[in-house]
């Protein structure tokens, strides 16, 4: 590989995009990205249309109520999603310090192909049956599950470890971008064509992914112990987090905040019912979250660095569940998207210095276990979060369960930096802390 175009003792912007296996990967995840937040609005809208109109008669607190369908419907999207989670996350952790990431990740990348070809097939097929769309649904997730961490993982050997955070706002950027674009074309292709359509052209999506990683010409160096994947091993990994606080910490705000503050599972409902929007009103709104996430990791990556960490991370999780609040308040299209878009922003801003934290200060050799702990949280706390904002809003409302979310993220916010002093006085990971060595990466 070739050296870097310039002496200068800054970085250049944009840093990590220099080097080749990155640039192609990154490159190639935007495009997947699209397809999945495609996917995912498609879902979501499906769900809601097969239930239109359904309610369930049933007793609370010994007196009768009226459930909407439509919310508990959704909010069983996100059970399904997270049990494969539960189960799989782990594994796919201990996976990912075992054997080749690189395989794996390619090994869940065909397979999400597949799923997702397989639900277009379905469905054009005319089968609205919400068994077999919860189940295709919950597979695609195993599938993720297995292969996030080893995607994860993957990152910190492909750059440098002075350009990592670079490289991770960056990844922070192209989710946000897809997740701008995809609910946009979502939104529009099943309006103008079909949900079938939508889930078609996302198979289709994973190709790019597919052969960056077939390209790519970085190579695991052969790792010990690849049949030794046991429970003691994914233990580690749980005890490696119980004994780090900055990293426990972090996790453990990810959950709570996306749990109570997960507005989007909501969005069909806020875009029909409140807002009056339809299939192409919901995409666009749908975008909101994103367009505000992808300007903040923007700035991010062009930032070289970002001063007193802690207090910026707690600080956007408030503005987050404040933000939240305001969008469950709203009646007007814009004033809900702009509350939409804050959520995005200032989520953006904390995912950066979480990841941050967590992949510089995990040693290599545990960091996929690492990742698989934490996709208990990130991934566990949003589609549970879904199951409760179906639960609370099918008897009381989607309003009262979105501003109640916000409400108590701001609250458990200030009870974790009370919690955690550490995590309050964080500003970075200096040179000199422990993190695994790892070969010098140059610039393609």
């Amino acid at each position: 590989m070739s050296q870097p175009a310039s002496s200068s003792s800054k970085p250049p912007r944009f840093a990590a995009l220099q080097y080749r296996d990155f640039s192609l990967l990154w490159g190639a995840q935007l495009i997947s990205i699209i397809g999945t937040q495609m996917q995912n609005i498609a879902v979501n809208w499906h769900v809601a249309d097969v239930l239109r109109g359904q309610t369930y008669a049933t007793t609370l607190f010994g007196q009768p109520v009226t459930l909407d369908a439509q919310a508990l419907g959704l909010g069983a999207v996100g059970l399904v999603r997270f049990v494969p989670i539960l189960f799989f996350a782990l594994l796919g952790g201990a996976l990912a310090d075992t054997h080749d990431r690189r395989k794996i990740f390619l090994i869940s990348q065909i397979a999400a192909t597949v799923l997702a070809g397989v639900l277009c097939l379905v469905t054009l097929a005319k089968n609205d049956s919400l068994p077999v769309i919860y189940l295709i649904i919950a597979i695609s997730s195993g599938a993720v599950a297995l292969g996030n961490p080893s995607r994860q993982a993957l990152i910190p050997n492909l750059v440098p470890r002075q350009h990592l955070t670079n490289a991770l706002s960056l990844g922070t950027m192209s989710m946000n971008l897809g997740t701008v674009l995809g609910p946009a074309l979502g939104g529009l292709i099943i309006k103008q064509a079909s949900v079938a359509w939508v889930y078609g052209l996302n198979a289709i999506s994973f190709v790019g992914v597919i052969f960056a990683l077939a390209v790519m010409t970085y190579r695991a160096a052969p790792r010990t112990g690849a049949s030794n994947i046991s429970v003691r091993a994914i233990a580690e990994g749980f005890r490696f987090v119980r004994h780090s606080p900055m990293i426990l910490s972090t996790m453990i705000l990810d959950f709570l905040a996306t749990f109570f503050s997960s507005a989007q599972t909501m969005l069909p409902i806020v875009a029909s019912q409140i807002l009056k929007l339809n299939a192409d009103g919901y995409g666009l709104l749908a975008t909101g979250q994103a367009v505000g996430s992808l300007l903040a990791s923007g700035t991010l990556a062009l930032r070289r660095n970002i001063r007193r960490q802690g207090l910026v991370l707690l600080a956007s999780v408030c503005v987050y569940g404040l933000a939240t609040a305001a969008f469950g308040m709203s009646t007007s299209f814009i004033v809900s998207y702009i509350a939409y878009a804050l959520t995005g922003a200032s989520d953006a801003v904390s995912t950066v210095i979480r990841n941050t934290v967590r992949q510089l200060m995990t040693p290599d050799e545990i960091r996929g276990r690492m990742t698989g702990v934490n996709m208990l949280f990130f991934m566990g706390g949003p589609q549970l979060g879904e199951l409760e904002a179906g639960a609370v809003a099918a008897p009381f409302g989607v309003p009262f369960s979105i501003i109640s979310g916000g409400i108590a993220t701001v609250l458990i916010t200030l009870l974790v930096a009370a919690k955690y002093p550490l995590l309050r006085h964080f500003d970075g990971v200096g040179e000199g802390d422990k993190h695994a060595a790892r070969p010098e990466i140059k610039p393609a």
